[in-house]
């Protein structure tokens, strides 16, 4: 798996991701739905993430922290806006306290997941609009690019892994 494109649109404020995926949908949303799998890519390998609470329903939360390798924590939070199992999900991002609460300071997106079918599996485009021009620059500073690329390069493994199970 690769992420085929990444496009950074100063205009619409929008960061999208799209990547292609040797599996079908269902098995693609999984990824997402899991909070355990969720977990094993939604982090850079270098700063892996810990879902603390996945209600993975429209109106639910979910609550995690990435772990840095000197031990530093970074909390997020997600608040899912609609969900259309397995074409689409949609999402508020933002990064909080400890306690869950959301820091002001610090950029908040909407995010949009589809998915759509591939003849040899799925394409999934993640689609990422700050509010303002300055959160967008902000994101783009702290390496956004970069992480996000790196966390979904993580894929490959869980289909590799899911793969053997199969076998």
């Amino acid at each position: 798996m690769t992420v085929t494109a990444f496009d950074k649109d100063v205009d619409s404020l929008t960061l999208t991701f799209v990547v292609e995926l040797p599996i079908g949908m269902e098995r693609a949303w999984q990824f997402w739905a899991d909070p355990r799998t969720l977990e094993r890519w939604w982090g850079p390998p270098s700063w892996p993430a810990t879902v603390t609470q996945h209600d993975f329903v429209p109106g639910g939360s979910t609550r995690y922290f990435m772990t840095g390798p000197d031990g530093d924590t970074s909390h997020g939070w997600w608040t899912i806006t609609e969900l259309e199992p397995p074409r689409l999900l949609a999402f508020e991002d933002g990064f909080s306290d400890v306690d869950g609460t959301p820091i002001a300071e610090m950029p908040t997106t909407r995010a949009r997941v589809t998915f759509e079918p591939l003849e040899a599996g799925t394409r999934m485009t993640i689609a990422s609009t700050c509010a303002s021009r300055e959160q967008f620059d902000q994101l783009i500073h702290m390496g956004v690019e970069e992480g996000m690329t790196q966390a979904l390069s993580q894929l490959d493994a869980l289909i590799d892994e899911e793969v053997a199970r199969e076998e």
